[in-house]
Formats: C-alpha cells, structure tokens, sequence
C-alpha cells in the first residue's frame, strides 16, 4: 500500500461520485483529492467504446496532468429493453448541465417506445487506477435490478431513484448511504481495488 503514497486524486468533476469514493477510500487512511481540488479543470475526452477504456483514459490523462496517482470510475446505468443503453453514455444523457432528471425522464420514454414488459436493469462500474510508472490496474463490479417510473428518493444521485435493486424494496435514492454503498456496483468493485492494494492478486489487473 504503500506505493500509493499519502495522495490519490479522483479523476471526476461530479461531487455525488467524488463524495461516495472518498467515503469508500476511508480504509486506506489516504488523502483523496478531486480533480478539481488537484488543479485539473477540464475532463478527459472519453473516446473509449467500453467501460474499461474509458476509465483508464481518465485515469492516465489525470495521473499525467498532476503526478499523483489517480483513480478513475466510468460506470453507467444498462436498461435490457434499451439493448444496454444508455450505458457508457449514461452521463452524455444528462447533458452539459448534469440533468439528471432529464435522463431518467428519457429513459422512461425510450423505455416506453419499446413497448416491452421488460425492466431489468444493470448499473455497472469500472474502476482505474493509474500510478506513475506502473501499469494501470482495472476493477469491475455490477449489480442488477429493475427501473421504477416515477424516481423516489433524494439520496444518492444519476439514475439511483429509478432503479431497485433485486432482493430490495427500495430504491437506490430511497436508502440511506451505507446501505447503498455496502452492496452497490461501485462497493463492488473497490472491494476488488482495496484487495488490490492489501497485496492480493486481482485477475481483473490490466497486463
């Protein structure tokens, strides 16, 4: 652990994302800095066609730009009846402005348009981390559910108020915090990052 030294900056300008990473990077007793608190202003283009490529553009873009190691996390909302979308453009969907209440609308609509009984759905997050003269390392995690019409709950942020995960009742917005973030797509993943980090072997390292 310790090469990742007493400094990790989040490559993310959004603060729902920055504030629930930090709360999961609390384990390692590390300062975590966003990019913004880091000097980097402008967000990476994510030219990627997967999760993991765009993750580790953000991550390697942002590592480059301030030296310090740097963890990324491209994750996306996958509807079944919409073929996976929006996906990896799950943030384009909210636009410029980040509304995601915009996206969620559409999503309803595009769902609608289907005509489908179908609603399942997947969150799905891949995880970067970039250290100076090392390889970049990736960790996946996923967790499925269906979406809800209209959006409950004001916890959490994106799409957490139309989406149910199985075995719940609630949605994502509707729990609190730590029960979100004890078996979300992201938790997923960085259990497969701090196992990484304690000096397990992660299969899902990039060679």
């Amino acid at each position: 652990m310790s090469s990742l030294s007493s400094e990790i900056v989040i490559a993310s300008h959004n603060p729902g994302k920055v504030r629930e990473i930090r709360e999961l990077l609390q384990p390692l007793g590390v300062q975590v800095l966003s990019a913004t608190e880091a000097g980097v202003t402008e967000e990476p283009e994510e030219t990627g066609t997967t999760f993991a490529e765009n993750a580790i553009i953000k991550a390697e873009e942002v590592m480059r730009a301030t030296g310090k190691p740097c963890l990324s996390d491209d994750s996306g909302f996958a509807v079944s009846a919409l073929h996976g979308a929006p996906g990896i453009y799950s943030a384009r969907w909210a636009g410029a402005d980040k509304n995601f209440q915009a996206a969620m609308a559409k999503v309803h609509q595009e769902w609608e348009r289907t005509a489908s009984q179908d609603k399942t759905a997947t969150f799905h997050c891949v995880l970067a981390l970039a250290m100076p003269n090392q390889p970049t390392q990736t960790f996946a995690g996923e967790i499925s559910g269906t979406i809800c019409w209209p959006p409950r709950g004001k916890n959490g942020f994106g799409y957490d108020p139309m989406f149910i995960p199985d075995g719940h009742h609630q949605t994502f917005a509707e729990m609190e915090p730590a029960a979100k973030h004890a078996m979300n797509h992201r938790a997923r993943a960085f259990a497969a990052l701090l196992q990484y980090l304690r000096g397990n072997t992660c299969e899902n390292a990039r060679r």
